[in-house]
């Protein structure tokens, strides 16, 4: 029992008497029925490390920098249920023969082997590591072959690579590296959903969505839905020829995706060695001081034009 006592409006004390029932009852006043057990608090941090773990072992395991042994490689080459791994090999095969590790030529057979492989991002790695080493027997045929590659990006990449060949078969690709790539319509459609102008694109990255026409053929036997039309570069969407809600016929224009810098820049070094004067008018684009031209794009197509010129006007 508590007694508290208060002055009364006549001048007397009023007595009030006022129950403790926590005191009764022998409980403590401080304990909480919304306290966490020991095992939901243990739940709760086990998930927390897993949503940071997993992340971090995902991007571990795709991580091209992380080395490889000697046994890990041959085995990376040769995994064609994950590309991720024969793309990781290569990179570290293209690292050794920069430190001009002799021992990395026991596996060039593989790289000859993969420049037909299946994986487009395959063949694109594969051609920029057998233009590491000039001396690799077998690179420069190969390299050759991969000028009608099926991909833009692989001829391009074939064609940078035979420059230190000093072989300049591949010159037209390498020009075509600063062209806009035009993405056209696979097949007849409407379009249902597009990026927008300006939007930075990655190479396979979706520019646009087909929906087969009439509309009962989303709807058909073979499971044909929607169509996603992707860049063949890594760039910027310069402009969308067809808006949503157009209808394109087979072979139709769809969009036009920019180059993206690194890859003009490596074309710009090339034609600084084996250009021409014909290939001026797509090199001068590059040349104007524009928000859009990074400083060393433009110092670089400011060099190979120099260079072009200065070629030309030593011919006879």
């Amino acid at each position: 029992m508590a007694i508290s006592s208060r002055s009364s409006s006549n001048g007397g004390t009023e007595a009030s008497v006022t129950e403790n029932s926590a005191a009764q009852a022998g409980s403590p006043l401080d304990k909480s029925p919304h306290r966490m057990s020991t095992r939901t608090r243990l739940l709760f941090y086990l998930t927390a490390w897993l949503i940071v773990l997993l992340p971090f072992l995902f991007w571990w395991n795709t991580w091209f920098g992380r080395q490889l042994s000697d046994q890990q490689v041959t085995q990376y080459l040769t995994d064609d249920k994950h590309p991720r791994h024969i793309q990781h090999a290569l990179v570290q095969i293209g690292e050794r023969i920069a430190r001009r590790d002799a021992l990395a030529a026991r596996w060039y057979p593989e790289l000859i082997r993969l420049a037909t492989h299946p994986v487009e991002e395959v063949r694109n790695t594969d051609a920029w590591v057998m233009g590491q080493d000039t001396a690799g027997a077998g690179f420069h045929d190969a390299l050759l072959k991969m000028l009608q590659d099926s991909s833009p990006m692989v001829r391009g990449n074939a064609a940078l690579s035979l420059v230190r060949f000093k072989d300049d078969s591949g010159r037209s690709q390498i020009v075509a590296l600063l062209q806009p790539a035009h993405i056209l319509a696979p097949r007849a459609g409407r379009v249902i959903d597009t990026a927008r102008a300006g939007t930075a694109i990655r190479q396979g990255g979706i520019v646009a969505k087909l929906q087969p026409t009439p509309p009962s053929a989303a709807n058909s036997p073979n499971g044909e839905s929607s169509l996603e039309v992707r860049s063949p570069i890594s760039g910027r969407v310069h402009a969308i020829s067809a808006p949503t809600g157009a209808v394109v016929a087979t072979g139709a224009e769809i969009a036009t995706v920019d180059p993206g810098d690194e890859q003009v820049w490596e074309a710009l070094r090339a034609l600084y060695i084996i250009g021409r004067a014909d290939d001026l008018p797509a090199i001068r684009p590059y040349e104007r001081e524009a928000r859009d031209i990074p400083d060393r794009v433009r110092q670089q197509a400011l060099l190979a034009d120099q260079a072009i010129r200065s070629r030309a006007s030593a011919q006879p």
